[in-house]
């Protein structure tokens, strides 16, 4: 018991989806696509969430 509700909710936020489509912000859109000039690599050291002992470990092969 119970699914109807569910079920109800799930067609009409699908048909929303569907024939309603949000605005896009399309200045958004370029800024994020242009990009900072910076590739992923230096993005992940500058936030400091791993050292490179951890991510050599999880890349190199497993010892036998």
């Amino acid at each position: 018991m119970g699914r109807g509700r569910a079920k109800a909710k799930q067609t009409r936020v699908a048909r929303e989806l569907k024939y309603h489509s949000p605005t896009t912000d399309l200045a958004a859109l370029q800024r994020e696509l242009a990009g900072n000039g910076k590739s992923d690599d230096e993005l992940d050291h500058e936030d400091g969430d791993y050292s490179d002992e951890e991510s050599q470990d999880r890349w190199s092969e497993p010892r036998r």
